[in-house]
C-alpha cells in the first residue's frame, strides 16, 4: 500500500497494490498493521457502511462531534465520486480548506478522513457503490453538517450542483460561519484519546 499525505497532511490517500493477470485482479483493501505503522497510532474501525447512488447525487457535508467523532476510510467499489474532506478544526492553519479527490472503481484509491473534518461526495456515474469504515457508531445527537455550497468554503464539486440530488437534511445545513464554536473541533485537542 502507498500512503500519501495531501495538501492537508492529516487527510491521507491510500493506494492498494493491484495484483492482476488475465484472470482478473486481487488487492488488499485494508491492512491495520500498515495503517498503524504509517500513522504512528491505532485507529480502531468498528463498522463498515455502503451506499449506492446514481450520477448527480450529492451527500454531505457531514460530521459527528466528540465523543462520537468519526474517522472514515472511504472508497468506491463501483462507479466514481468526487470526495471532499473539509478541515473544521479551529486553530488549524488549514481551517476551512478542503481536499478533493476522485475515487473510483478504476483507480482503487481510498481516502482517510480523520476526526475534525466534514465529509461529502458527489456521484459521477450511475450505479456507484461507495463503501467506508468508521471508528465510531452513528450518534443522532452528535450529528452535524455544513452547507455543501457555502461560498466561504468555495468547494469546486466538479459538476453543476444546481442539478444535484440532495437529502432534505442536506438542503438546509448551516454555513460554516453560522456554526458556534461548540459545533467545531479544536486543533489542539487529541480526539483519539
Amino acid at each position: 500500500m502507498i500512503f500519501t499525505r495531501t495538501g492537508i497532511p492529516d487527510v491521507i490517500i491510500i493506494e492498494p497494490k493491484l495484483h492482476g493477470d488475465d484472470r482478473g485482479y486481487f488487492i488488499e483493501t485494508f491492512r491495520q498493521d500498515k495503517l498503524d505503522e504509517f500513522l504512528g497510532f491505532k485507529i480502531n474501525f468498528i463498522q463498515d457502511n455502503e451506499s449506492k447512488s446514481d450520477r448527480g447525487v450529492l451527500r454531505g457535508l457531514h460530521y459527528q462531534l466528540a465523543p462520537a467523532a468519526q474517522t472514515k476510510l472511504v472508497r468506491v467499489i463501483q462507479g466514481s465520486v468526487l470526495d471532499i474532506a473539509v478541515d473544521i478544526r479551529k486553530g488549524s492553519s488549514t481551517f476551512g480548506q478542503y481536499v478533493a479527490i476522485e475515487l473510483s472503481a478504476k483507480n482503487k484509491k481510498q481516502l482517510l478522513i480523520p476526526r475534525g473534518f466534514a465529509h461529502g461526495f458527489v456521484v459521477l456515474e450511475d450505479d456507484t457503490v461507495f463503501a467506508y469504515k468508521v471508528d465510531n457508531y452513528y450518534s443522532p445527537e452528535n450529528d452535524r453538517g455544513i452547507a455543501f455550497d457555502d461560498a466561504v468554503l468555495g468547494i469546486d464539486w466538479g459538476v453543476n450542483t444546481s442539478n444535484s440530488q440532495l437529502s432534505q437534511k442536506d438542503k438546509v445545513q448551516p454555513l460554516l460561519q453560522q456554526l458556534g464554536v461548540e459545533n467545531l473541533f479544536d486543533f489542539n485537542v487529541n480526539y483519539y484519546d
